[in-house]
């Protein structure tokens, strides 16, 4: 089996004017779609993410191994949408990853991305 990455995007400001009782059928939602997840055998691991506020980026700042290591505040990229959380789930392929997607984005009403972990080189 195949693991995937399920990343959850969205615009942290619209997600902060979301009324706490849409907010809690979410939470709900999303812990209904866990339990199926992990009952069915594709549960890897899974976390919601704080504000991209809270982020530290760490770099090189000649992107060299040895170079001088720089840390900023705040997220990576400035973009109106931030990642929210994510799942990492064992898939049969990737048909059966998206099926899954599917169910994620409808639990947590957020567009969710799929993407495969690369194969282990070992």
């Amino acid at each position: 089996m195949t693991q995937y990455l399920l990343s959850v995007f969205g615009d942290e400001a619209a997600l902060a004017a979301i009324p706490p009782e849409e907010m809690q059928r979410a939470y709900k939602q999303v812990d209904v779609f866990n339990e199926e997840l992990k009952a069915a055998g594709g549960w890897v691991f899974a976390g919601g993410l704080h504000p991209s506020s809270t982020a530290t980026v760490v770099r090189t700042a000649d992107g060299k191994a040895d170079g001088k290591v720089v840390t900023t505040d705040g997220p990576y990229l400035e973009t109106k949408e931030q990642l929210g959380g994510f799942w990492i789930i064992e898939a049969v392929d990737l048909d059966a990853a998206l099926a899954w997607a599917t169910k994620g984005s409808q639990a947590c009403m957020a567009p969710v991305e799929v993407r495969p972990f690369q194969d282990d080189p070992s």
